[in-house]
């Protein structure tokens, strides 16, 4: 195993060399013919309690690849931030490696906000793990409910863990104030996507660690997001005192969200309905 990490990290290091070097080659943009879900980027504005979210982003999902669209402006008390959970959707379930993850907050009164770091796809475009890596998407982070970003792949099967994390409300405060400016300076200062550099979980590593007394090293677990949940879990950072295998099993959630897709804004406490965790805090 050490031997392939090794060769997978160089592997990695050799990429993003070539990365670098065609740097110049081309630009990131903020203006293409976007995809629907990736149309509009939210736009925030820090007052001195709150933050008012422009253009959250609310689809309502049938189909893998169809949705009624919809999006909000809407006002988050920073004093009703109460805790923050982690997102994780593996690509496949034989072989972990592969995964897409995210955060959801969750503030006073059962109200779920997701934070989803994706590579911004233009109209047709479908995400390719290769085009990721020379320069083919820029970097969006997409803001919405709950029900529309956990929804979205619960409906076209992915298989979904939802973990709760330890971390205290005036941590997941500093880190929602933390996602929230990032997202919204990708707005006038595009970057470019990479698959293994600049992805969901490199970018939630960076966030985590801003706030973290025990960072999180970059390693296996960032390299292959799907074992990120072990990472995060060696590390303390995840409500649980369960093993990894156990608690794969414990919060596994996409069974209960395709059944709360219907249940509108009681999606988040539905969803999180046999979690014991909820009531307790």
């Amino acid at each position: 195993m050490s031997s392939l990490i090794g060769i997978s990290i160089a592997g990695v290091v050799l990429l993003g060399l070539a990365w670098f070097l065609t740097a110049g080659q081309k630009r990131p943009l903020a203006e293409r013919d976007w995809a629907t879900d990736h149309a509009r980027m939210i736009r925030t504005e820090m007052l001195e309690d709150r933050v008012r979210l422009h253009d959250l982003r609310d689809f309502d999902w049938s189909a893998p690849k169809e949705s009624q669209e919809g999006y909000r402006t809407a006002d988050y008390e920073l004093a009703d931030v109460r805790h923050v959970w982690f997102v994780l959707a593996p690509f496949a379930e034989r072989w972990r490696g592969l995964a897409h993850s995210f955060m959801s907050f969750e503030f006073s009164n059962d109200r779920f906000l997701a934070v989803s770091v994706e590579a911004r796809r233009e109209s047709g475009e479908e995400y390719s793990l290769l085009r990721g890596v020379w320069r083919g998407f820029e970097t969006t982070y997409v803001v919405g409910t709950e029900r529309d970003l956990i929804g979205q792949r619960a409906i076209r099967g992915d298989t979904l863990f939802l973990y709760p994390s330890r971390a205290t409300a005036a941590q997941a405060r500093e880190l929602f104030v933390d996602m929230m400016r990032r997202a919204d300076s990708l707005r006038e200062d595009p970057e470019w996507y990479n698959t293994f550099l600049n992805n969901c979980t490199t970018n939630l590593r960076d966030h985590v660690n801003r706030i973290a007394s025990d960072p999180l090293p970059w390693g296996w677990g960032i390299l292959m997001p799907g074992y990120s949940d072990a990472l995060a879990l060696g590390h303390g950072l995840l409500d649980t005192d369960l093993d990894i295998d156990a608690a794969r099993m414990r919060f596994r959630v996409d069974p209960l969200a395709r059944e709360a897709i219907e249940d509108g804004e009681a999606f988040g406490r539905n969803v999180r309905a046999s979690m014991p965790l909820l009531e307790e805090r």
